[in-house]
């Protein structure tokens, strides 16, 4: 199993029924591929959809039903097109309940950097700024380290910020981490993965409770 496949079977496990979720693109869009059985949850895709489920196979998929990223999807029973003005109401609105979004990068106190590298060309923002603020919760997920081997979980981001103090809860191939008050709590590790591993290669300060658990996948 690839680190995106691991992230995104993890991502599925926050899933509970009647949720409204927004996946951003990238490893978040995967988790449709792993909803568990007996969850029913509407997925929610910024360019005007809802209730959408795993990837169609290939030579299956049609031209006019893509997500955000461009990537086919298969619309399920009872779902519905419309128009991004109308996806952004529900955005904005308060409606939807969770937002999983990749990062660059991600630190401590639940800041979030994940749009723009300066001095190089980025499309721009999209609707990470809405999702942010508007879901009500946010989880980030993204590998542990860049191509560097250099931590993208932080003390304190250096990338211009999406938001502020967002992030609930963050995921990589080798843990989970929550968000909190007190700061960033490792809740889970990776199978395999040891507490020591995943303190070796995270930049952020991080508290490590008695009953870190070992990743459900």
């Amino acid at each position: 199993m690839n680190s995106r496949e691991l992230i995104a079977r993890r991502i599925a496990k926050e899933f509970k029924s009647g949720m409204v979720i927004n996946l951003g693109i990238g490893i978040p869009t995967a988790s449709a591929n792993y909803i568990p059985e007996g969850v029913d949850v509407i997925l929610q895709t910024e360019n005007g959809g809802l209730r959408f489920g795993e990837a169609p196979r290939k030579g299956e998929s049609d031209p006019d039903l893509g997500n955000a990223g461009g990537e086919p999807i298969t619309m399920l029973k009872g779902s519905a097109a419309f128009d991004l003005s109308n996806s952004f109401v529900i955005i904005r609105g308060g409606h939807v309940d969770m937002t999983v979004l990749g990062a660059l990068e991600v630190d401590q106190e639940g800041n979030i950097a994940n749009w723009k590298i300066p001095g190089k060309y980025t499309p721009g923002m999209g609707g990470a700024m809405d999702l942010l603020v508007g879901a009500k919760k946010v989880i980030v997920a993204l590998t542990h380290t860049n191509k560097e081997g250099q931590s993208k979980i932080l003390k304190k981001c250096t990338l211009p910020l999406s938001a502020a103090k967002a992030v609930d809860l963050i995921i990589t191939e080798k843990a989970v981490m929550e968000v909190t008050e007190k700061g960033l709590v490792l809740k889970e590790v990776a199978p395999g993965v040891s507490v020591e591993d995943v303190l070796k290669v995270t930049d952020a300060d991080l508290i490590v409770p008695d009953d870190v658990k070992e990743m459900e996948i």
